[in-house]
């Protein structure tokens, strides 16, 4: 089965140079050229009329324009580095893209380079020349709130799910790289492990949460969320069904990974537990130790079995 599309309308010199990039909204689209101006051109009429021009939007022309699913917000990124957040203000006829604010990282060409939006617009995700995938916050005066390492090859393209839990990115060396925006890994990681099968990887550090991971796919399967201080020890019991964590605050926490659920917890000082060690295992109850700046090591057993 074949499919046929008819040329219904051609703006001609809609740029005075190159056309780099569309981005669309449930009543617009919006190109980026060579030239320092953003051109904005209604969809909803058969002759696709100019309805706005950001002029000297990007003084050495715009290579990637973005937008979010409801048209409400909009992000554009120029040859010179620097990257614009726009937003729609007005009602009706008199709804206008307006500038709401710069991303500053230093301004250098390529630091910034491909762009994505998540469907709220809420959050913001580029490449760079050296690899690096960055995300910020527009909501939040426009932080910067992950970073993500990848190989170090110029990053080429970028995209965000309809959820906004992945973003993918593509690079100049051929690597495909997802990552889970849920994972909060993008701070300190001390302490990884591998479950006694390995086929889970488990991590965690500053961000207080526990990422697992599979090891054939590299893709993370699961966040175990519950520690309110940096995680600074990991330790699977022989069988893999549980994995203990020790944290700055003191507490030491027993995760079911079948049910990713925390099924204990305990608190024996308010000081840093630097160490957690499942202990071989005698009859059928389950034990473990625990030291830390108590100076102390605590041992703990299942309160049930042999």
């Amino acid at each position: 089965m074949s499919k046929q599309y008819l040329t219904t309308h051609t703006i001609d010199n809609a740029h005075i140079t190159d056309v780099f990039t569309l981005a669309v909204t449930p009543t617009q689209i919006i190109s980026g050229s060579g030239s320092s101006s953003l051109k904005v051109h209604s969809t909803t009429e058969p002759d696709y009329p100019l309805v706005q021009s950001l002029e000297g939007a990007h003084k050495l022309g715009c290579h990637h324009v973005v937008t979010s699913k409801d048209g409400n917000k909009a992000a554009s990124v120029g040859f010179g580095g620097e990257a614009k957040v726009w937003r729609i203000d007005g009602e009706g006829s008199d709804r206008k893209w307006v500038e709401e604010g710069k991303i500053i990282v230093g301004n250098k060409a390529g630091e910034l380079w491909a762009i994505a939006l998540s469907e709220d617009g809420q959050y913001l995700a580029s490449t760079t020349y050296d690899g690096r995938i960055n995300v910020w916050d527009t909501a939040a005066n426009r932080e910067k709130i992950r970073e993500y390492e990848t190989k170090g090859s110029y990053g080429t393209c970028i995209d965000m799910s309809v959820d906004g839990r992945f973003t993918a990115s593509g690079h100049e060396n051929g690597a495909v790289y997802i990552f889970n925006n849920d994972t909060g890994l993008v701070k300190p990681v001390r302490t990884v492990a591998f479950s006694p099968g390995g086929k889970l990887l488990a991590a965690a550090g500053d961000s207080r949460v526990i990422a697992l991971y599979d090891v054939s796919s590299g893709e993370q399967v699961a966040n175990l969320t519950g520690h309110a201080a940096w995680i600074l020890s990991l330790d699977w019991s022989d069988t893999g069904e549980y994995l203990l964590s020790a944290a700055f605050d003191g507490k030491a926490k027993v995760w079911s990974i079948d049910q990713r659920v925390c099924v204990a917890t305990h608190t024996e000082t308010d000081k840093t537990l630097w160490s957690a060690k499942w202990l071989p295992k005698t009859g059928r109850s389950e034990a473990f130790a625990t030291a830390g700046a108590n100076r102390s090591i605590s041992f703990y057993r299942e309160a049930t079995g042999g």
